[in-house]
């Protein structure tokens, strides 16, 4: 990457972009909303059942300017998510104090590992037992979802939930390759432990991105 570029990505003015699209929100307190995702590209977390590895490398996906996802953006929707990836990798200032310009709520799918940057109208903390989050972003977090993938991820959503406001929502959401086997568990975990709710990944149910 270019000098220059790389120094307009550092501060937030470019981002490299893996898709936008715009769709209903599949996941968490938000599901069966319409909203536009903004998906940004450069992942070193690392997770192995990832749905998205193709995100992880950066630098095969185009350096794009936040003035031209915002104009994207405020063409479909009220309601933007940025997503991954890992957003919290760059600055995301520019990109949602643009995008709060145009009077649109701003939300945020994140492992939380890196420094809270931006302005959030919701901010959805998915923490992932490989790069834990920071401590800042668990006194902010709207809602806590913890993907499970084996009955050791229930003793870690627990330590996590231990940690977050108490404000947040607490979210348990099956990994898709293990949804037969890891749904029933959960749904009798939430029974026993009513503080948290079942998340699951509707849009895939629904075949839509």
């Amino acid at each position: 990457m270019k000098k220059e570029v790389q120094d307009l990505v550092n501060k937030g003015l470019v981002l490299p972009l893996m898709e936008e699209f715009y769709t209903i929100q599949g996941e968490g307190f938000h599901k069966g909303t319409a909203a536009y995702f903004i998906r940004v590209g450069g992942c070193d977390i690392g997770c192995h059942w990832c749905d998205v590895k193709e995100s992880w490398n950066a630098a095969i996906h185009p350096p794009t300017t936040i003035e031209s996802m915002v104009k994207n953006a405020s063409s479909y929707a009220r309601t933007v998510v940025i997503t991954g990836g890992e957003p919290l990798t760059y600055n995301m200032g520019p990109l949602t104090a643009m995008l709060k310009d145009r009077g649109m709520a701003v939300h945020i799918e994140t492992s939380g590992a890196y420094k809270l940057t931006g302005t959030w109208d919701w901010i959805c903390l998915s923490p992932k037992k490989v790069k834990l989050p920071t401590e800042e972003i668990y006194k902010v977090a709207d809602e806590l979802k913890v993907i499970v993938f084996n009955k050791d991820d229930f003793r870690f959503a627990e330590d996590q939930a231990a940690q977050v406001n108490d404000k947040c929502l607490l979210y348990l959401q099956p990994e898709w390759s293990k949804r037969e086997k890891m749904s029933p568990l959960i749904v009798d975990y939430v029974m026993q432990n009513p503080q948290w709710k079942v998340s699951l990944q509707t849009h895939k149910y629904l075949n839509i991105p």
